[in-house]
């Protein structure tokens, strides 16, 4: 492999040639050998690094006299290619480095310098000195995640969850006036419109949704401006409100300064807040995806009260089987979001003094969280929910079999001897309208005239 010298504060080191970064990146993949290849960076990460990088050469050029439009416009540049993915293979750093992901700032810096250099045909940019100039890894990386986490959850996940509702809001719609049987504690429990219960799932898609939108502005609030311990050393004044300026509108969502550096660079209370709207609707999806593959489960030997499509053949050894793996997928995902979850928490619990250093594990964690769901929401939508038919013929034997049906005649003679009268059709296997006549409660009229289980949804 041909490598070049390069340089930082420790001396020199080779690099591989044909490669954008430069000594500290190099110095990081030496280091830390671990979950290579596996658990770079995530990319979405790199690209909110472009953004705040190409974002403070514009701001520093505004207010810093050190910067040139030179230096600026070829820094924009290169971060453009960033932003593309065009210099992907430029980023090979993983998560677990150093916990304030200083190397991975370094890299972009690098990166953007030796780059923006090739673009400009000179040596015009030093990663330190103009690329980082008015920065700090401390508020940068914390800043960047803040980026991407807006990014991922408006760009990606609240786009395939509206998709989702989407499904169900057709399905419910399309299955009115399905009457059919009820169930708590997985016990048969009183009727139940079919679009009744798809209400259920779709109203609860639509709580996750506000409650994530309602997290949004706190992840919007930046740590840009208070460099290595929020005091703003070295920034120029206006540098944050600048720099957010910018970012909102080179990226079209609404970024403000944080009111409080110190908190910005230590704590992490905003992305926790979000994660756990993260993990609400994780939660909502396992319970709708297991209500799903209940109620499709058979085809003749389970409930079988609807039809899932037919993606896969579900067994290598059993003919003809067919198994609900897309609501095993959602449920994979939604495990693996709540573990996400907890490890997040614990992370954001470990700032010291006036820095937090789990910030790669909270980025990776988090945005692998948003991902996950973005993917597995549309794939739910497009290959389960969207092809869902419901059985008609099932839901209406399952409803006429069920014993608690007799609630609809409890108010006429009374709790205990609907009771008695359910127990004696369970015991006998005869009809509700058998066992309460037998019983005297009521005449076979009566029952007729109070049994009406269409009215009692």
């Amino acid at each position: 492999m041909n490598t070049r010298t390069e340089h930082d504060s420790m001396g020199t080191i080779e690099v591989p040639e044909d490669k954008y970064w430069g000594a500290q990146t190099q110095r990081s993949k030496e280091n830390f050998p671990i979950g290579v290849g596996l658990e770079t960076m995530p990319a979405e990460i790199i690209r909110a690094f472009a953004h705040l990088k190409s974002a403070a050469a514009k701001a520093n050029l505004k207010l810093n006299p050190k910067m040139t439009s030179e230096k600026a416009d070829a820094i924009a540049k290169a971060c453009s290619e960033i932003i593309q993915g065009k210099l992907d293979d430029s980023f090979p750093l993983v998560v677990w480095q150093t916990g304030s992901g200083t190397q991975t700032n370094m890299n972009v810096n690098e990166v953007v310098a030796n780059r923006g250099n090739e673009i400009a045909l000179k040596h015009l940019l030093h990663p330190n000195d103009d690329v980082n100039m008015s920065q700090s890894s401390n508020d940068t990386f914390p800043t960047a995640l803040h980026i991407a986490a807006a990014q991922a959850i408006l760009e990606h996940t609240i786009p395939s969850l509206d998709v989702l509702i989407a499904s169900l809001r057709r399905l419910e719609s399309s299955s009115t006036g399905i009457i059919k049987c009820g169930r708590t504690h997985l016990m048969d429990a009183t009727p139940i419109s079919f679009s009744q219960e798809v209400s259920g799932w779709r109203f609860s898609l639509e709580q996750d949704r506000r409650l994530i939108m309602d997290a949004i502005p706190s992840v919007c609030e930046l740590a840009i401006g208070g460099t290595a311990v929020g005091t703003g050393l070295n920034a120029p004044k206006g540098f944050d409100n600048e720099i957010c300026s910018i970012l909102s509108k080179d990226t079209g969502l609404k970024f403000i300064p944080s009111m409080n550096k110190f908190h910005a660079l230590t704590s992490h209370c905003e992305l926790v807040d979000a994660h756990g709207a993260l993990k609400a609707l994780a939660c909502d999806l396992l319970k709708i995806a297991n209500d799903v593959r209940w109620l499709a489960s058979g085809p003749r030997n389970g409930l079988g009260e609807i039809s899932i499509p037919a993606n896969e053949p579900g067994s290598s050894i059993m003919p003809g089987k067919v198994n609900p793996t897309q609501c095993e997928s959602v449920t994979m995902v939604a495990v693996q979001v709540m573990g996400n979850d907890a490890a997040i928490g614990f992370a954001a619990s470990q700032g010291n003094f006036e820095l937090n250093v789990f910030q790669p594990v909270i980025a990776y964690d988090f945005l692998q969280s948003a991902r996950l769901l973005s993917q597995s929401m549309a794939s739910f939508a497009e290959r389960c929910t969207d092809g869902i038919c419901p059985n008609r013929t099932r839901m209406n034997d399952d409803l006429n079999a069920s014993l608690m049906l007799v609630t609809a005649i409890s108010p006429i003679i009374g709790y205990e001897n609907a009771a008695k009268t359910a127990q004696l059709a369970l015991k006998d296997s005869i009809t509700l309208k058998q066992a309460c006549t037998s019983l005297g409660f009521l005449t076979p009229e009566q029952f007729d005239e109070a049994f009406h289980p269409e009215k009692m949804v």
